[in-house]
């Protein structure tokens, strides 16, 4: 049982409740950003600790990894505890974790501080949305969820640009003590302006179900990226997806015979949340097929320096966080679900874009693209948060925000994952032998395979164009 108080009725925090959004956003803003930026760095990462590169890639995916596992269990853990005690406490150990990932000191020191990192993340993306939707009142949750989808989506896309313009200039360091002054700063306007909590469940947290969920992320997606490098046929490999496999069945079968389960499959009956969670998904697999793809087409095919290319592909985060505020506003006054459709339609049209160019195109085709799929990020983001966090119960806001997250984080997961697999498998097709970079004699081979990744990525966001078209039809009937 709930409490049903309401933030809504204090009057002191109406009056912060835009400072309690900057807190909150900043944080999601470095916690989603965390898992692009280290890309563009793993080159730099790699000399440096003298380690193959191959082993520098965990950096990226031991957080990633770390994220997913934990994001709902911090979710149903903030139900029950507060959300507003684990986000502060997540806040401390992601700064924490920053600060110590900074120190060049060897990878397995790394990989500790990025897992630690990794779980105050997760603290604090399994929140964000909750706190948020408690806090503002219906006739602004859409702004104030398209400003926090703002902040997600700047992350998710602004890693590669940023990251370029700070290793332009400074060691590989500063990407992860970036962090800690912006992180010192929200947990003072935090510790400030959040207020104490107040909405609570007193349910058991579902044990089993957290460790089922976990293990099988953790053994599912490790099993994914030791592939990449081991071979997916080598027995280790074959092992941990079986284990993960199976972690996963077990995991259903516990929830569904749960008293209080973590994940609660009912939620997934309402079509707005399924719907909403599952277009999320799809469209950071699309972003992350960018992320991955982008670096090597800017910088290796046609030549741009790092500079160069953060300068271009900062225009994205920008137009994103312009358009976002705007959209979530618009969502307020005429409903979500048609914004929501105009801007998957718009990011269709980016990733057509994409597959037009070439070594030869004009560089403004794919500046106007990144523009488009920016615009497009930015209109759905907004309207789409406020469909998932308004469709279902006040009980259900830490759990429901942690689901959403982790759509999220799935999508960045396996898009890393695929992105690189599929890009590797047509690159080898074209040459008839088996590829794992860059070949920089032959740039037409990678333009095969990336060409082949976009188009890969326009039929995805058209799956979501028709997902959100017939939830568009369905309702205006």
């Amino acid at each position: 049982m709930a409490q049903r108080i309401s933030y809504q009725t204090n009057q002191k925090v109406q009056q912060n409740r835009w400072w309690i959004l900057v807190a909150v956003g900043l944080f999601t803003f470095m916690s989603t950003l965390d898992g692009t930026i280290v890309n563009i760095a793993l080159p730099v990462i790699s000399k440096d600790l003298r380690i193959p590169m191959s082993q520098s890639e965990w950096v990226v995916s031991l957080y990633l990894i770390v994220v997913c596992s934990f994001i709902l269990f911090f979710g149903k853990l903030s139900d029950i505890l507060g959300k507003i005690k684990i986000f502060r406490l997540g806040a401390i150990f992601f700064i924490a974790g920053s600060l110590l990932s900074g120190f060049r000191i060897n990878l397995l020191f790394l990989l500790g501080a990025r897992a630690l990192q990794a779980v105050g993340a997760a603290m604090t993306m399994a929140t964000n949305n909750g706190i948020i939707t408690e806090i503002f009142p219906t006739t602004e949750r859409g702004k104030a969820l398209g400003t926090i989808g703002s902040f997600v989506a700047l992350g998710s896309i602004a890693g590669p640009g940023l990251g370029g313009l700070i290793l332009s200039h400074l060691s590989w360091s500063y990407i992860f003590w970036l962090n800690v002054p912006v992180g010192i700063i929200a947990a003072l306007i935090g510790a400030k302006f959040l207020p104490q909590d107040i909405t609570f469940t007193k349910a058991p947290l579902d044990k089993m179900g957290s460790f089922s969920f976990a293990f099988g992320m953790i053994t599912l997606f490790g099993g994914v990226f030791l592939g990449q490098q081991l071979g997916f046929s080598s027995l280790p490999v074959l092992l941990m997806l079986i284990i993960g496999l199976v972690s996963f069945i077990w995991f259903v079968y516990v929830e569904n015979h749960a008293a209080n389960p973590l994940l609660q499959f009912k939620l997934f009956k309402n079509p707005d949340f399924s719907v909403s969670l599952l277009c999320a998904l799809l469209i950071f697999i699309t972003n992350f097929f960018f992320n991955v793809v982008t670096p090597f087409y800017l910088e290796n095919a046609r030549h741009l320096s790092p500079s160069q290319t953060g300068y271009i592909l900062m225009i994205l985060p920008v137009v994103q966080l312009v358009a976002a505020p705007v959209a979530g506003s618009l969502s307020d006054k005429i409903g979500p679900k048609l914004i929501t459709f105009i801007g998957l339609v718009l990011l269709l049209i980016s990733q057509v874009g994409y597959t037009l160019c070439n070594l030869n195109s004009p560089i403004w085709l794919f500046i106007i693209s990144i523009a488009l799929m920016g615009l497009g990020s930015g209109i759905f983001s907004s309207p789409n948060n406020s469909l998932v966090m308004g469709s279902v119960e006040q009980k259900d806001l830490g759990v429901a925000g942690s689901i959403n997250s982790l759509s999220r984080n799935l999508g960045m997961v396996i898009g890393i994952s695929s992105a690189t697999t599929v890009l590797f498998a047509a690159m080898s097709k074209a040459k008839g032998a088996r590829v794992t970079a860059y070949l920089p004699k032959q740039p037409e081979i990678f333009i095969y395979g990336m060409h082949v990744v976009f188009i890969i990525s326009m039929i995805i966001c058209l799956i979501t164009v028709i997902l959100s078209g017939w939830r568009l039809f369905k309702n205006n009937k």
